[in-house]
C-alpha cells in the first residue's frame, strides 16, 4: 500500500472538486482524506494500491466535472501508513 500526497492545483475550489473527488476515491477503495487550502489549493491525502492511485489520478484529470480544471499537482509520497478507515472530505 502506497500513501501519497496531492496538491491540486487549478478551478478546484466552489466547484464540487471534494465530493467529486471522494466518490472517485470511494469507487477504487481509496482511504485518506481531501481538503481546501487558504491558497485556492486542494489538498489530498490518499492510501490504496499503486494502480488504484493511479487510477484515481487519471480519472480526476479528465475532469469528470466541467466546472473543474486540475492545472498542476504537486505529488510527495511517504513511506509510512498511516490506516486511514475511509475517505472523508476534511473541514
Amino acid at each position: 500500500m502506497t500513501r501519497l500526497q496531492w496538491i491540486f492545483h487549478g478551478q478546484v475550489q466552489g466547484v464540487g472538486f471534494r465530493a467529486t473527488a471522494q466518490s472517485i476515491a470511494q469507487q477504487h477503495g481509496i482511504k485518506g482524506w481531501i481538503k481546501n487550502r487558504d491558497d485556492g489549493t486542494v489538498e489530498m491525502e490518499a492510501e490504496a494500491s499503486d494502480e488504484s492511485l493511479q487510477t484515481f489520478l487519471k480519472t480526476i484529470q479528465e475532469e469528470p466535472n466541467p466546472f473543474i480544471k486540475v492545472r498542476t499537482i504537486d505529488e510527495q509520497t511517504y513511506h509510512n501508513e498511516k490506516g486511514h478507515k475511509k475517505f472523508k472530505i476534511a473541514y
